[in-house]
């Protein structure tokens, strides 16, 4: 409410009040000097004179009346109360301020339609929104979900100089707006939260993924391989088929709804398998690239003739990595034991034949050389002599060897 006066003497404040509801006109009078404070209509028709009131509308109620106030109340507020009211002060000459009236009134319920009950993934809906017979206009905004869209708004002025505001919303859908609401919201002073909404339905075609089942590591020779297709979409899909790509599915395979069973695996079997989901809007389909690996192979023992090698392998084990084997990529390496325990006997074997080359050389090269027995036979002139000042007085000295390794 906004003050207005002609005089600082007189104030009074202009009233915004909702349909059906009630307005409070107040007259304020500074300084009063036992001046008359009287109140008129629109049509300067006097309501209150002083605290008397000679108009004979009774929605019309004396609040307050003193030499500084005349309060008036006004029920059951209509538009055809809208307009000026008059506060007037008796002096020499008169003083006037006005108080405006604004009548508020609210749209009727909103009301949402939509072009299309059901919609198809991809294609383009209309959408309006409606708020009749307000003042002032509305306005309309537009919510999917909890994302705001824009719409294109439409004022028409009625005869009874109403407002009627039409908003129009196009918008294209996906799978993802399926059951999703759209929201009508009405801003109008007169009213809060002020909405309608409608549910969207949307069919899209299947959605499809492939699960392995068994095993859950790699695929090898020999073992059995089941696949389950899962998928949804809308409507349900009523088809479902397996097939192989650039071949035929194994003539032994089972195939139970949507699962795909094939027992004792081999080579041959690999390839791509695919399944495919249908319904009324379209089909989709998910691959499998089956590769099988060759079965586990055991580790065999090492021997040699004179030496028994127990070879002692350690299995490393790897984290479990859920494969589906597509093309055999990202399956995890295993240790081939008989590698392992080929390269051990191989070494050890070599340091055997090492030790005999070696003690065969050092045998071969000995030592010979004579003992102190024999000292002094060098000097002497001939055999008998030297036998004679050998030391130790031996008549038979026999050579002594020793040997070295």
């Amino acid at each position: 409410m906004l003050p207005f006066s002609l005089d600082q003497n007189l104030v009074t404040d202009n009233v915004t009040v909702v349909e059906g509801e009630m307005a409070i006109i107040s007259c304020r009078v500074k300084n009063n000097d036992d001046s008359v404070i009287q109140l008129l209509n629109p049509n300067r028709q006097t309501i209150y004179f002083r605290d008397m009131r000679p108009l004979k509308d009774s929605r019309f109620q004396l609040v307050n009346f003193s030499d500084n106030e005349l309060r008036v109340s006004l029920s059951n507020v209509s538009l055809s109360d809208e307009g000026r009211y008059v506060c007037q002060l008796y002096t020499d000459p008169p003083q006037e301020a006005y108080a405006e009236i604004t009548v508020l009134i609210p749209p009727g319920n909103p009301i949402i339609e939509a072009r299309d009950e059901v919609l198809s993934e991809g294609n383009e809906t209309e959408m309006t929104c409606t708020a009749m017979s307000s003042k002032p206009a509305a306005i309309i905004r537009w919510m999917k979900g909890d994302k705001e869209l824009p719409g294109k708004p439409k004022v028409e002025l009625t005869y009874d100089k109403m407002y009627t505001v039409t908003s129009r919303l196009t918008f294209t859908v996906s799978k993802e707006d399926d059951g999703v609401p759209v929201i009508c919201i009405v801003d109008h002073p007169a009213v809060k939260d002020f909405q309608a909404q409608k549910y969207l339905e949307v069919q899209y075609k299947p959605e499809v993924k492939i699960v392995v089942e068994f095993p859950q590591g790699l695929t090898r020779e020999g073992e059995n391989l089941e696949l389950s297709c899962k998928f949804r979409g809308k409507p349900e899909p009523q088809r479902v088929n397996w097939l192989k790509v650039d071949d035929d599915v194994p003539s032994h395979a089972v195939i139970t709804g949507a699962d795909l069973y094939i027992e004792n695996l081999n080579k041959s079997y690999n390839g791509t398998y695919r399944c495919v989901a249908s319904n009324s809007i379209g089909e989709a389909y998910d691959d499998y690239t089956l590769y099988v690996y060759d079965a586990p192979t055991t580790t065999p023992k090492s021997t040699t003739a004179t030496t028994t090698t127990t070879i002692i392998t350690t299995t490393i084990s790897y984290p479990e990595i859920n494969q589906d084997s597509r093309a055999g990529e990202g399956a995890p390496r295993t240790v081939d034991h008989a590698v392992i325990g080929g390269v051990v006997a191989v070494v050890v074997f070599a340091m055997l034949c090492l030790l005999i080359v070696l003690g065969r050389y050092f045998a071969r090269h000995k030592g010979t050389y004579f003992t102190h027995e024999a000292k002094g036979a060098d000097d002497a002139a001939d055999a008998d002599t030297a036998i004679i000042n050998a030391e130790g007085g031996h008549t038979n000295s026999d050579e002594k060897k020793e040997y070295y390794i």
